[in-house]
């Protein structure tokens, strides 16, 4: 058994000890090469690793729990203590992490009324009834029983977003009911306001920052009480976004920081390795637009999304070696690249007609989001006869989240992302007038098309894509996705629909012997042969947007629109001989041909 306390310092077994942490995601790196990062972490001179616990991927439905594989939390945390490592967790509800709606399970948003992160009682039951099977794993890890965990953090930035003292004082309180001995510690932006609504008594202060260390330092030491400073996400890089332009970079100074930090106190560096948002799990940002997160999690970390060293890494461990003697490990998983080349579709089935093979309808008068239908994440296809109408001049979509491509007939009418979802699309101009236009008024446009015209009975369909809930601030209480009031044809409001729930979680039962109709959202299959199992990045040049299946296990998204260009295969996913690729392109834009490459390619 052993003690870790917070006085003027934090002292280990009574002894002083200088906290050099690294973040490593155990849900965005596959459990084969947790070892390989953990003992490049210690290699380069860090002696704990520090780790976010995402909600909505342990509980996945309400009651339904999965701590297995990339989840296996436990094994991944006694790995840590194998290796040396001391350990953080961040079992927050609430993680941001850019992370799909910040960790909180989708399913909250079944409930009407729901509010977030304060105090507000259907909330702090969820998190009770969660809390419940994730502290009986996670408090035998304590560095009180015999484990390696040392601190545990109450919520999550929480200055950032509110000042409810009593949420947090809740939140504590739920933690230490359940047995947390170690100490508890609260992270916010080093900034006045931030860390003042988000400090919490009986916790420890530490703050978030990339840069000017001495002046965050200055500003959080008059909220440690003589207490030891500590920077909890030293962010050494930054994450991309779909369209940003490029990736994103660090700051050049980070070496230097990382030696102020050292000679003044502690850090936790974010991220030493970022991973792979795989699946539907990336976060979204909203400030004036929505900026859904790539697929890598990259974050220009000191190891890539692939594990591979950085020069970044090699400035921080000789830092590193000026506070402590660096061990000497050994590396002990072989992990090799490899270039499969070009594979090219041999069947294809459009979604229109698979569709009553993958999804169970739900058919109502008006249209129902996503989370009420018992969706979480993926897309949703709203369907309906246009049985009165004989043309569409005008369409709106209230209520709409993300992403929505609009067909009648079979035919593409139009694709409205974002802010166009807020307006009404105009057939005859192309284009969107704005909701908050005033009086409804908008600059008047030649007609550049006839309205749509249409048989009698024919199909309106809508493909809605939740492209990632926002995972910081108040927009997070604005994510049910798909349409949750109305649609709007030429003025006046359509009802009697069909939806068909698309989480693609069942590709296996994809009958690819019926129709395809070039330029709709399809369904591609290839076969690739292995021989040499390594890891390899998977190129899709000429298709538009989608997301891939790799022997059942979704990859994540990708997008013609960059900065990201191939994903990324860790070596364990594949199998020797052969090998099953499914995409799905929602564009109607396809090549149909995909390439293995032995580099990655993110802008």
């Amino acid at each position: 058994m052993g003690q870790f306390e917070i006085k003027d310092n934090f002292y280990l077994n009574g002894e002083p000890f200088q906290v050099i942490s690294g973040s490593i995601h155990y849900f965005r790196v596959v459990p084969e090469y947790w070892r390989d990062r953990l003992e490049k972490l210690k290699a380069m001179g860090c002696n704990t690793v520090e780790t976010y616990i995402p909600w909505n991927a342990h509980e996945p439905k309400k009651g339904e729990f999965c701590f297995e594989g990339r989840l296996d939390l436990v094994r991944f945390v006694k790995l840590a203590q194998e290796l040396g490592l001391y350990v953080i967790l961040r079992p927050s509800p609430y993680i941001c992490a850019e992370w799909e709606f910040g960790g909180l399970p989708a399913w909250l948003l079944q409930e009407d009324n729901m509010r977030l992160r304060a105090c507000y009682e259907p909330f702090l039951k969820h998190i009770r009834d969660y809390y419940d099977v994730l502290f009986p794993m996670i408090t035998p890890l304590q560095i009180t029983q015999g484990g390696s965990v040392i601190m545990m953090q109450v919520e999550n930035e929480y200055g950032y977003y509110g000042d409810d003292t009593r949420y947090l004082e809740a939140m504590r309180d739920i933690m230490l009911e359940r047995g947390a001995e170690v100490p508890l510690i609260t992270s916010d932006g080093p900034f006045e306001e931030s860390l003042s609504c988000g400090q919490l008594e009986g916790t420890h202060v530490t703050g978030n920052f990339g840069s000017r260390t001495k002046e965050r330092f200055e500003v959080l030491s008059r909220y440690t009480n003589g207490g030891p400073l500590m920077c909890a996400e030293f962010w050494v890089g930054w994450f991309d976004h779909w369209g940003n332009g490029g990736h994103m970079k660090g700051n050049p100074e980070s070496a230097q920081d990382l030696d102020d930090m050292l000679a003044m106190g502690h850090v936790n560096i974010y991220m030493f390795e970022g991973g792979t948002n795989f699946g539907f799990m990336n976060g979204s940002n909203y400030y004036d637009e929505l900026t859904p997160d790539v697929t890598s999690y990259d974050y220009d970390a000191l190891l890539t999304e692939a594990g591979d060293f950085t020069q970044k890494y090699y400035d921080f461990q000789k830092v590193i070696s000026k506070y402590r003697e660096l061990p000497k490990v050994e590396l002990s998983t072989k992990i090799v690249k490899k270039a499969y080349g070009e594979v090219v579709a041999f069947e294809r089935v459009s979604l229109l007609e698979a569709i009553e093979d993958i999804s169970k309808p739900v058919v109502d008068t008006f249209p129902i989001c996503m989370e009420k239908c018992g969706q979480n994440y993926g897309y949703i296809l709203y369907h309906s006869p246009l049985q009165k109408e004989k043309n569409i001049e005008r369409i709106r979509l209230w209520g709409a989240n993300d992403r929505a491509n609009i067909f009648v007939d079979k035919k593409p009418l139009v694709t409205l992302y974002d802010r166009e979802l807020t307006g009404e699309y105009n057939v005859l101009t192309q284009s969107v007038k704005k909701a908050e236009d005033v009086n409804g008024k908008q600059t008047s446009k030649e007609p550049k098309a006839e309205p749509f015209t249409f048989p009698v009975g024919a199909p309106l369909d809508i493909l809605v894509e939740n492209m990632g809930r926002v995972n910081f601030g108040p927009m997070m209480e604005h994510q049910r996705k798909g349409i949750e009031d109305c649609v709007q044809i030429n003025g006046h409001m359509h009802y009697n629909w069909t939806m068909y729930p698309l989480p693609l979680d069942n590709l296996e039962k994809l009958d690819f012997s019926k129709g395809y109709t070039e330029g709709m959202p399809s369904f591609y299959r290839f076969e690739l042969m292995v021989e040499e199992l390594g890891d390899t990045f998977l190129e899709l040049p000429g298709w538009g947007k989608g997301c891939v299946f790799l022997n059942g296990f979704n990859l994540g998204r990708f997008w013609e629109i960059g900065p990201q260009k191939r994903l990324y295969i860790p070596a364990p996913l594949l199998k020797q001989g052969k090998n099953e690729i499914i995409v799905f392109e929602t564009e109607g834009k396809s090549s149909g041909r995909i390439v293995f490459r032995d580099e990655p390619d993110i802008g």
